[in-house]
């Protein structure tokens, strides 16, 4: 899918959003390397490309980030069938298509000259892995200045298991996006952000404060 020639950023109300689809890659579908568990694979995508359509729709710019691994690599080597974006995203119209090497996509991608040049504000962030290049980017895009949500369900991740301890996909999921949603990102649901974007406003966000004392409260 080639980029769009032309871009809108007015989008809902006075934010200038972007919606920024990462690694939507076939490696994270059943058979490939890193099949996403939780949410499944199939609703985060599904998820996924209802926010590309809307945001179509509403003349938001669409930037797709796509992972290289270094060549023979067992999971997203360039060139292979897992590295390869999911039909849904790649059959699905852009406004570019940035290439990374690490977790954040902001690392030697072009993707923060970007953003600027089109005087964007506001991110929206779907894509996997929750944990992973999700959580990583939307650090890196609060610290470059921006605002960010992160679709709950338009996500998702796999279980761990290592010297330190466990967690299944579930617990991974909402580990992550309840730290997010305490003071880094709004969090929330794809149905919320189709609503939002109807609205003209943005998601409700929390903060660190708000999220540590509603934890003390029995």
């Amino acid at each position: 899918m080639t980029e769009r020639p032309t871009i809108e950023t007015t989008g809902a109300g006075s934010l200038r959003r972007a919606l920024v689809v990462i690694d939507v890659q076939n490696e994270y579908d059943a058979g490939g390397a890193l099949p996403v568990v939780h949410p499944p694979f199939a609703v985060g995508v599904a998820n996924v490309a209802a926010a590309m359509d809307a945001a179509r729709e509403r003349g938001l710019p669409v930037v797709v980030i796509q992972h290289d691994a270094p060549a023979g690599s067992p999971a997203f080597a360039p060139g292979s069938p897992g590295w390869e974006l999911h039909p849904a995203v790649g059959g699905r119209p852009r406004d570019a298509l940035f290439r990374k090497t690490l977790p954040g996509s902001f690392t030697g991608t072009g993707l923060e000259e970007w953003l600027r040049a089109h005087a964007i504000d506001t991110l929206t962030i779907v894509g996997f892995m929750t944990h992973w290049c999700v959580d990583t980017t939307t650090r890196q895009a609060v610290h470059a200045g921006f605002s960010v949500e992160v679709l709950a369900d338009a996500t998702g991740t796999i279980a761990y298991a290592n010297s330190v301890g466990t967690l299944d996909a579930r617990q991974m999921h909402e580990r992550a996006l309840t730290v997010l949603h305490g003071g880094m990102a709004a969090v929330g649901t794809t149905e919320a952000w189709l609503a939002a974007l109807r609205d003209g406003g943005r998601l409700p966000a929390s903060s660190l404060p708000e999220s540590a004392l509603a934890a003390t409260v029995t």
